[in-house]
């Protein structure tokens, strides 16, 4: 008799920290090709910023979501605001000259001793891109040179304070936000360094969908949720909105993670009947308890198979399982392959 396979899938509470090692099939979907154009003395941060969003958005994701390219105005190279020569894949030129293929977003890379004054040829690829319909955006002032190509009127931008004069006077049509990074219509834009990652994770959203996004921000910016020193670094942002009861039985379970405890244990600690416990999971984190802390069980496994050479019993052990042969069953449940293929995997890929 054939035994039929179900695979589960994590919670919506769990699967952003494990979407991008469940094994996937849907892997024909092409990139989205994203181009940077850098103008001299563009912000190094600003465009490091934007390019960490993607490269990690491809990280949660089993499928590369996006690609990137640098462009010149002209030659091989670009000098940012910090000296560095930075070599490019293409020019504006060579696009013109060639009519080479079209990116699906054009990002403008600015700085604070950027040229404001306009440059023909970026206005002629920046129209041609904005006819063929793709995003067009803009890093610190890098905006001003859509607003050049006549493609920000009516339009919100969000650009660096010591532009805002310049932006006034002269495109009266162009709206200056007041937020630091801004996705109106096809237009992007950010005000400096620190909201280039904001804009982008912006545009993961708007192209991809939250989760993705979700799961990228929650990698870039770990050092912000936890600021505080009673703020726990593996602390979801959620947690803050939930009910008392609902947190501490959270907190009891990722602090128990080798010996669980069970639900009785959970409802003595946290004061509540079990109609209630199922009723806050449900409602807060549309799943129940008992998948709820499998599902961390199975997180914390699948790291400590990824960072460390731990044999699968002891990691088996430490993620609260009896048995090595449960724990396999559990974990190819949900990631579609065995720990010990899961390690091999892991392993080839960061080689």
């Amino acid at each position: 008799m054939t035994q039929t396979y179900h695979k589960k899938h994590f919670s919506p509470s769990n699967a952003d920290h494990n979407h991008a090692h469940v094994t996937s099939h849907d892997s024909e979907k092409k990139p989205i090709m994203i181009g940077f154009v850098l103008l001299k003395h563009f912000s190094m941060v600003a465009f490091t910023g934007a390019v960490d969003a993607l490269v990690t958005a491809n990280l949660v994701q089993t499928e590369k979501l996006f690609d990137y390219a640098t462009l010149s105005m002209e030659g091989p190279s670009v000098t940012s605001d910090l000296g560095i020569e930075i070599a490019t894949g293409t020019s504006i030129e060579e696009q013109l000259q060639h009519a080479s293929a079209h990116f699906d977003v054009l990002i403008v890379c600015g700085g604070y001793r950027c040229q404001l004054s306009e440059q023909n040829k970026l206005t002629d690829y920046l129209k041609i891109s904005h006819k063929q319909d793709a995003y067009l955006g803009g890093l610190w002032n890098g905006a001003i040179a859509l607003a050049h190509a006549g493609l920000t009127n009516n339009t919100r931008i969000a650009i660096h304070p010591d532009n805002h004069p310049y932006v006034r006077e002269h495109f009266q049509d162009t709206v200056i936000a007041k937020e630091t990074s801004v996705l109106d219509g096809r237009i992007l834009s950010c005000s400096g360094p620190v909201s280039a990652l904001a804009m982008t994770l912006s545009l993961v959203e708007h192209l991809q969908d939250s989760r993705i996004a979700r799961a990228a921000k929650e990698i870039l910016t770990c050092d912000q949720l936890s600021e505080s020193a009673v703020t726990p670094i593996t602390k979801p942002a959620d947690d803050g909105k939930y009910p008392e009861s609902l947190k501490k039985v959270l907190e009891l379970m990722r602090s128990n993670i080798e010996e669980p405890l069970t639900l009785e244990e959970l409802l003595h600690y946290a004061s509540v009947s079990r109609r209630q416990l199922e009723r806050l999971f449900q409602n807060h984190l549309e799943t129940s308890p008992s998948r709820y802390y499998l599902e961390l069980r199975i997180t914390y496994a699948r790291r400590l198979l990824q960072q460390t050479n731990k044999p699968i019993i002891e990691v088996a052990i430490a993620s609260g399982f009896v048995s090595s042969s449960h724990f396999s069953n559990c974990f190819k449940d949900y990631f579609g392959v065995a720990p010990s293929n899961f390690r091999k995997r892991s392993n080839q890929q960061q080689q």
